[in-house]
C-alpha cells in the first residue's frame, strides 16, 4: 500500500530487535517485484557492532538500501542511560559510521547495492545545539558524502519537548551551521507529545528541513509520531502536489486499521469519517450555498474548489457529498433541505425547508441520535404524502372555462340577401376555472365542485363545500430532469380559516396542473387541529376528521350548506360522460378506497371547450353516490 501511495524511502524493520523483523526483512528482499526498484528500503540499528552486522546482513540483496544509525545526544541521556560524556558519544558514533561504510560502499561484495547512510542525534530537540552540530561534523567526516550520494541527518524530537517555533529554530541552527550543506540532507522525526507534530514538522520544512520521517495517521510511540496524511493533505490543500496519492483514504484507513487494530478517530484530520460532515445549521446552510453557487456557475471538478467549511472537495479523497451533511437534533434548514435535493431532486422554499428541519429535529429528538439520509427521505414522503394520501385522493376531475352570457348576437347584411344573424367568439384566456372532481375522502369518494381564477383556486373552493377551508398563501413550482421523462415538483403553503397555522403540501407528477392539485390535497391532510374556526357543523365535522390518526380514521361526513347549481350538476356529469368510456371509471361501477387509482392514472380533461351535455339527473347522480360509498362500506 505504501508503494501505490507513492512512497520512495520505507523503513520497513529493525532487523537487530527480533528474528520476525530479520525475516520479513530478508523476504521482501528475496522476493521478486514486491519492491520496485526505485523504492529504498530503510532499516534502523542502535549503535553496538553486533546489531549492525545482524541489519546489513538482512539487507544483503536489495538494491536500493539505506542504514539508519542512531545515538542519544541530549544531555539527560548520556547521563543517565549510557553514562558517556560528549567526547564519548562522538567517538562512538564515528566509530558506528566507519563500521557501517566498511560493511556497505567499501565491500565488493555489496556492490550490487545502492547504499545511503543516515544518522540521527536521537533526543535532538533536548540536545544542546553546539553538541548536536558537532557530533554530525563528525559522522559526516567519517562517512564521507557526496552532492550525488548525500548523508541524510535525521532531527528527532524524540519527545516533543517545546512549542513548534522552538524547534524550527534549533532546525535552522543546525542547517545554517553545519558544513558543506550541499552534501547532505536534513531529515526530521517529530513526535506528538504536546499535539504538535505536524505544525513542527511543518515549521522545520521552514527552517531548512527536506525530509520527514512520520507514520500514516500518526502511529508510534507514545502518542505517535507525525501523522504523514495530515501533512500531504495540508500541502495539497495549499495547491502543493505533495507525490503521494490519498484519493482513495477509505483504503488506506481499511489496512491500516485492520494492520494495527487501532482505530483511526472519526475526528482525525482529513482521515476521520465525520472531517467533512457538518452537523451545525449554520454551517450545513452555508455548505449547501455554496454547492448552489458552484452549480449555477456551471463549475465542474476542474475549477478552483471555493466552499464554505470545506477546504477540500471530498471526492478528492474518496468520500461522497452524501457524506458532507449529518443530521441530528442541532441540524437546521439547511442540511435538512440539502439531503432532500441529493435524494429526492427536490428544490425546497425556505418556508417549507424551516417546516420540515422541525419535523426533523423533533424525530431526531425522539430517537436521541442522527438521522441517516434514507430515514429523512422517508421521513419527508411520510410528512408530506408523497408516496400515499392518508386521508384525500383525487380520484378523477374535468377544469373547463367559465363561459359568460354571451354579447348580443349581431347581425349582417348583403344586398340582395337576407340578414344574418353571427354569435361572436368567446375569449376564455381570461375565464375562470371550474373544477369537477371526485375526491376521497378516508375512503369515501365525493362529488365536489369549485370555480376559481384557475386549477387551485377552483379546487380550494370545491374544498370548500366539503367544510374544509384552506387559504393559499406562498406557491413554488419547478422541473424534475429534463426531455420526456420531465416531472413538475410544487410546494404549496395554506393557511386554514380563522388560524396562523400554516401547512404546506407538495405534489409531484408529469402534468404540472395535476401536481398543483396533489399539492393542494398533500396540504390539506396536513392541518392539524391546533387552531380556533368558526363552529359550524362542517367544521366540527372537518376538524373530527383532521384530528383523527390515520391508523384509526374517524369517517367524514360532510353536509352541504347548499345544493348543487344546474351548472355544477352539468360539469359532473360531464365528468361522468368522459370517465365512462373507462371500464376503471369510479362513476361506472362500485370503488372501494384500496381499488382507487392513483393520480398517475387518472383519466384527465383539461380542455377549456368541453362541449355541453344534456342536463343531468340529480336522483341518479345520488345513487350512484351512495352505491359508491355503500360498496366501501362494505368493503
Amino acid at each position: 500500500m505504501l508503494v501505490e501511495l507513492g512512497y520512495k524511502e520505507i523503513e520497513v524493520s529493525f532487523p537487530s530487535a527480533s528474528q520476525t523483523d530479520y525475516e520479513f526483512t530478508r523476504r521482501l528482499v528475496e522476493t521478486p517485484g514486491v519492491v520496485p526498484d526505485d523504492v529504498w528500503l530503510q532499516v534502523l540499528s542502535p549503535c553496538r557492532e553486533d546489531f549492525i552486522r545482524r541489519t546489513i546482513e538482512s539487507l544483503k540483496g536489495a538494491k536500493k538500501a539505506i542504514v539508519h544509525l542512531y545515538l542519544a545526544t541530549s544531555d539527560c541521556f548520556r547521563r543517565i542511560v549510557f553514562g558517556m560524556t560528549e567526547d564519548e558519544s562522538v567517538a562512538l558514533a564515528v566509530k558506528s559510521t566507519k563500521l557501517v561504510r566498511a560493511l556497505t560502499k567499501d565491500d565488493p561484495s555489496q556492490a550490487g547495492t545502492e547504499w545511503l547512510y543516515e544518522f540521527s542525534p536521537e533526543t535532538f530537540s533536548d540536545t544542546s545545539p553546539e553538541f548536536a552540530v558537532r557530533i554530525c561534523e563528525a559522522v559526516k567526516e567519517a562517512w564521507g558524502p557526496t552532492e550525488d550520494a548525500k548523508l541524510i541527518f535525521n532531527l528527532p524530537a524524540t519527545v516533543e519537548m517545546s512549542t513548534p517555533n522552538v524547534f524550527a529554530d534549533q532546525v535552522e541552527y543546525f542547517s545554517t551551521h553545519m558544513t558543506e550543506r550541499e552534501k547532505f540532507c536534513i531529515s526530521v522525526h517529530p513526535h506528538n507529545d504536546r499535539g504538535c507534530a505536524v505544525a513542527a514538522a511543518e515549521l522545520a520544512q521552514m527552517a531548512g528541513a527536506e525530509r520527514v520521517e512520520g507514520t500514516l495517521f500518526g502511529n508510534g510511540e507514545r502518542t505517535g509520531n507525525v501523522d504523514l496524511v495530515t501533512l500531504a493533505l495540508n500541502l495539497y490543500t495549499q495547491g502543493v502536489w505533495p507525490n503521494v496519492d490519498f484519493s482513495d483514504i477509505n483504503k488506506v484507513i481499511r489496512v491500516c486499521e485492520e494492520s494495527t487494530k487501532i482505530p483511526v478517530n472519526e475526528r482525525w484530520p482529513y482521515g476521520g469519517q465525520l472531517v467533512v460532515c457538518a452537523f451545525s445549521g449554520s454551517h450545513q446552510d452555508a455548505i449547501k450555498k455554496g454547492f448552489q453557487a458552484r452549480r449555477d456557475k456551471g463549475l465542474g471538478s476542474t475549477e478552483q474548489w471555493e466552499l464554505p467549511y470545506l477546504p477540500l472537495d471530498p471526492q478528492d479523497i474518496g468520500r461522497t457529498y452524501e457524506a458532507v451533511i449529518r443530521v441530528n437534533s442541532q441540524s437546521g434548514k439547511g442540511g435538512v433541505a440539502w439531503i432532500i435535493q441529493r435524494s429526492l431532486d427536490l428544490d425546497l422554499p425556505r418556508g417549507l425547508q424551516i417546516a420540515f428541519s422541525r419535523i426533523v429535529q423533533k424525530e431526531a429528538d425522539a430517537k436521541g441520535r442522527e438521522l441517516l439520509p434514507r430515514e429523512i427521505q422517508a421521513l419527508f414522503e411520510e410528512s408530506y404524502h408523497l408516496k400515499k394520501n392518508p386521508r384525500f385522493t383525487l380520484v378523477d376531475y374535468n377544469i373547463t372555462a367559465v363561459r359568460t352570457t354571451s354579447p348580443a348576437p349581431t347581425t349582417k347584411s348583403s344586398v340582395g340577401q337576407p340578414p344574418q344573424t353571427i354569435a361572436p367568439a368567446q375569449n376564455t384566456s381570461t375565464a375562470k376555472r371550474q373544477f369537477a372532481g371526485i375526491i376521497a375522502i378516508d375512503g369515501i369518494q365525493h362529488p365536489v365542485v369549485g370555480v376559481g381564477n384557475g386549477a387551485i383556486s377552483s379546487l380550494a373552493n370545491a374544498l370548500h363545500s366539503l367544510g374544509i377551508d384552506l387559504d393559499v398563501a406562498d406557491y413554488k413550482e419547478h422541473a424534475i430532469g429534463e426531455g420526456r421523462e420531465v416531472k413538475a415538483a410544487t410546494f404549496i403553503e395554506c393557511t386554514a380559516s380563522g388560524s396562523h397555522e400554516k401547512v404546506w403540501g407538495v405534489g409531484i407528477h408529469e402534468d404540472v396542473v395535476q401536481a398543483s392539485l396533489i399539492a393542494l390535497l398533500s396540504a390539506a391532510s396536513s392541518v392539524g387541529a391546533s387552531r380556533s374556526m368558526t363552529p359550524t357543523v362542517e367544521t366540527d365535522l372537518c376538524l373530527q376528521f383532521l384530528t383523527s390518526r390515520v391508523s384509526t380514521p374517524v369517517p367524514f361526513r360532510p353536509k352541504h350548506v347548499r345544493e348543487f347549481s344546474e351548472a355544477e350538476l352539468e360539469a359532473l356529469e360531464r365528468l361522468n360522460l368522459s370517465a365512462s368510456d373507462s371500464p376503471n371509471s369510479p362513476l361506472r361501477s362500485s370503488t372501494t378506497a384500496a381499488s382507487i387509482p392513483s393520480p398517475s392514472h387518472l383519466n384527465m380533461n383539461t380542455n377549456a371547450g368541453s362541449i355541453s351535455a344534456s342536463k343531468i339527473d340529480i336522483d341518479l347522480l345520488e345513487k350512484k353516490a351512495e352505491a359508491i360509498n355503500g360498496h366501501t362500506k362494505e368493503a
